[in-house]
């Protein structure tokens, strides 16, 4: 795990740091709908993602600078995979969730949401999980690749909030390619 967060951050921070090198201009506010891929790993775990991003349903400009604070909402649908032998060795996960993402300078964002997730088990990766319904905490940053593209790191916890126990939970760190149309 640790080796996936070092390898994954160094490929990040490249991708960003020559995307922002190559930006010929400062990327407008994203508008309109859009779709992200997600890719990452925790710990004995793969998830594999795609979801559908919301156009804003509020921005507030602050003055003086590019920066910006979007509200928008998130709907996806993922994959899990074990690794080695751990049983159950797959579960799908839908969820949605509100995010709140801070643009800065229009080159550059931080963003945080919370979700409500239904998994088709209860049990992944030798875990017990509980419940199939958990709720998710996700923080991520990235940069903007032009008008239309993001690159970007995501952090995600996913738990039961304590509902029924045991409640070990799930972390994945995870890369993304977001793209508005």
């Amino acid at each position: 795990m640790r080796k996936f967060v070092r390898h994954g951050a160094k490929a990040l921070l490249a991708g960003v740091a020559t995307s922002v090198l190559c930006l010929p201009a400062v990327a407008e506010p994203m508008s309109g709908n859009g779709i992200s891929v997600r890719a990452g790993a925790g710990n004995h775990y793969q998830r594999y993602e795609v979801a559908w991003e919301s156009p804003s349903f509020y921005t507030y400009q602050f003055e003086g600078n590019n920066s910006r604070l979007d509200l928008l909402a998130e709907v996806s649908g993922s994959l899990w995979r074990a690794s080695g032998s751990r049983e159950p060795s797959s579960m799908w996960q839908l969820g949605a969730a509100p995010f709140v993402r801070w643009s800065v300078n229009n080159a550059f964002y931080i963003e945080a949401g919370v979700s409500a997730n239904l998994f088709s088990r209860s049990r992944f990766a030798d875990k017990d999980m509980s419940t199939k319904f958990q709720f998710g905490e996700h923080v991520g940053f990235g940069a903007y690749l032009g008008d239309n593209t993001r690159l970007g790191l995501r952090y995600s916890h996913f738990s039961n909030a304590g509902i029924k126990r045991p409640n070990p939970g799930l972390d994945v760190f995870q890369v993304l390619l977001s793209h508005q149309f």
